[in-house]
């Protein structure tokens, strides 16, 4: 074998040796081989790193936290007089029950009413009653607000290695200046996006409002969507039914809100249902994770920097399970602090449900001689 291989006659009687042995099944190295890790060589490293690394830290906590990088705990750990790596540091905090983790947001505000379970059953209940006839059910929201111009917008993008997008150091946004009651007003530029889901047909509508987010300017981009879209796909459509957060422009308490319902109801000649989801749970709303989320996802790492960027990144915002959204330019402009007067709110012709009348609600047309 030697003269074949060229390998050294005591290795291979080493290995004849080792043939004659019984196999060793449950290791190959033998016990005890290896480095001793820093720890065990130096068991005060463990309560400097710990100081190091939470200098508030109680032992008698289980669950831990630290700010500091691990360059930072290393080097800190060095003045102690404990020389290891950044990595080594990973590996203890890892051993000393410590996880690298963000917020999360999990607290649902006012969230604990009595009656949350019982009302999205009872939403439940009223959606599949409008399914079963084949009306239109729209779950409806203003997204997040955005600012006009060469702003950093969250998220990374594939680009060619040496290109980068270059935004502006202060996210103040561009400035427009415009005519309130007959006074010049300097203003920063923005989008606002409403968004109109239709939970049936899977496919979504954005109105891109310029002015203000009000009642008025939700009601109108429902107008917009019945004009645009709802009619065509629900010819034969008699009552639609709607489900919106309980605050903002959309509010249950908003009493422009109930006042613009009645104007869509009767040019459309709809009975309008809407049910309300309970206080802090605005996340539940349907359009937040079908829609919402996808267009965020489409534009991130992308500066709005006009309101054509905005409609166009909307525009081609899709999913794999077929969604496809429209997205229109609202360039009215709405009041804010607008009051309704006792005799507009009598003209509402409002019949609230026996639960939670004030979340739950229909306004039927007029009747005009």
């Amino acid at each position: 074998m030697h003269q074949e291989t060229g390998m050294d006659a005591h290795t291979i009687a080493r290995g004849i040796r080792e043939l004659d042995e019984e196999p060793m099944l449950e290791r190959i190295r033998k016990p005890g081989a290896g480095r001793k890790r820093l720890e065990d060589k130096a068991p005060q490293l463990l309560d400097a790193l710990e100081l190091e690394a939470n200098p508030k830290t109680d032992k008698r906590t289980i669950v831990k936290w630290t700010s500091h990088s691990l360059e930072h705990i290393a080097e800190g750990l060095r003045e102690r007089g404990f020389s290891l790596a950044p990595k080594s540091v990973w590996r203890i905090l890892k051993t000393l029950g410590y996880a690298l983790k963000a917020n999360k947001k999990d607290i649902e505000g006012g969230s604990n009413h009595p009656d949350r379970n019982a009302q999205f059953q009872h939403i439940n209940m009223q959606g599949l009653k409008m399914q079963i006839q084949g009306f239109p059910i729209l779950s409806i929201d203003a997204k997040k607000t955005e600012k006009i111009g060469n702003l950093k917008n969250n998220g990374k993008e594939w680009m060619p290695k040496g290109m980068d997008t270059k935004v502006n150091v202060y996210d103040f946004g561009e400035k427009v200046t415009k005519e309130v009651k007959g006074k010049k007003k300097t203003e920063i530029k923005k989008a606002i996006p409403y968004g109109i889901y239709d939970m049936l047909k899977k496919q979504g509508f954005v109105n891109l409002g310029i002015d203000a987010n009000t009642a008025e300017f939700a009601v109108h981009s429902l107008i917009t969507w019945w004009d645009t879209t709802g009619k065509t796909e629900y010819p034969e459509a008699t009552e639609i039914l709607l489900f919106a957060d309980c605050g903002s422009s959309n509010g249950y308490k908003n009493k422009l809100w109930k006042y613009s319902l009645q104007t869509f109801a009767n040019e459309t000649g709809l009975i309008v249902h809407v049910c309300h989801y309970p206080p802090g749970t605005s996340k539940w709303n349907d359009i937040e994770h079908q829609m919402f989320s996808f267009i965020t996802i489409n534009w991130r790492a992308r500066p709005l920097t006009a309101y054509e960027v905005v409609l166009e990144c909307i525009r081609h915002t899709t999913t794999k399970t077929g969604l496809k959204i429209q997205a229109v330019m609202d360039e009215n402009t709405y009041e804010t602090g607008k009051k309704i007067t006792d005799e507009q709110i009598a003209e509402i012709n409002i019949q609230k449900d026996e639960f939670h009348p004030e979340w739950n609600y229909t306004i039927a047309p007029n009747i005009i001689n």
